[in-house]
């Protein structure tokens, strides 16, 4: 008797009898920083996660990460197999990816509507009102554009940005992270990082991977092996940071603080 194989449906488009709540404000928390709601939006009327991808204007792998991402976010999946039709089955929404959806939607207006109320300009609306919204243990915050995007070995997507003051830094991303983000030149972006990501030392030689940023010392913590830093960069923001020389620092003193380009977080507004 031949044994019986059983097909495991993909996380995203498989159903559950008893479905965990739906968890609303978790996948909408980010909804402003990339296009997983737009993909939302084409699958529900494209029928199809490949036309949807197109639409969108990003790849298959791309729609799939999105479609992913909201569903571990929201706690439910959010797209289903449509069997027959035309095309032989496609992909439709869920019940859970229809309330997003409206949701999403009914932010987006309440949003549009508050930024009107108040007067506030589209720059800065996707810039500096983006960064009072975060909520993340990152204690780095550093406001910067997209100066330009360079395709890596491996898939990889080295964004590069610059300060206020021109300062450059570099970001590295995952293709479908890019193109979920829609990044582009000029485009403003809120480069985000940890505290222990970051190694200041009154030296420090350039480091291939790696983005170096100049500074004054404004503060150094008491611990005897890895304290605690705070830089103020030449133009004037400032990086929280550790060193492992804390006795050789001091308030006033230059220094340069390191941080790998994979350590460095993109976040932007709608």
């Amino acid at each position: 008797m031949a044994a019986t194989r059983t097909r495991t449906a993909s996380p995203a488009l498989a159903t559950t009898r008893h479905a965990p709540a739906l968890r609303l404000a978790q996948a909408l928390g980010h909804e402003p920083a990339d296009r997983r709601i737009d993909v939302l939006r084409r699958i529900a009327e494209a029928g199809s996660i490949s036309e949807a991808a197109r639409l969108v204007g990003i790849s298959y792998k791309a729609a799939w990460q999105a479609i992913e991402t909201l569903g571990n976010l929201a706690g439910q999946p959010m797209v289903e197999k449509a069997v027959g039709g035309a095309g032989g089955g496609g992909a439709r929404l869920t019940a859970a990816g229809y309330r997003v959806l409206d949701a999403a939607d009914r932010l987006a207006g309440a949003r549009r509507a508050a930024l009107a109320s108040l007067g506030v300009g589209s720059e800065l609306a996707t810039s500096g009102l983006v960064g009072l919204a975060l909520r993340t243990s990152m204690r780095n915050a550093l406001p910067c554009s997209v100066s330009g995007l360079e395709s890596t070995a491996g898939g990889a997507v080295r964004v590069g940005l610059a300060l206020a003051d021109g300062t450059p830094l570099h970001a590295r991303l995952t293709a479908e992270s890019a193109e979920l983000l829609a990044l582009r030149p000029g485009l403003p972006v809120i480069a985000l990082c940890k505290a222990t990501a970051v190694r200041v030392a009154g030296r420090m030689a350039a480091a291939p991977g790696r983005n170096r940023l100049g500074g004054c010392i404004a503060r150094v913590g008491m611990a005897p092996d890895d304290a605690e830093v705070a830089l103020r960069l030449d133009g004037g923001l400032q990086l929280v940071g550790f060193t492992r020389r804390a006795g050789s620092l001091a308030p006033g003193r230059a220094a340069c603080a390191s941080i790998d380009e994979s350590a460095v977080v993109l976040a932007l507004g709608a």
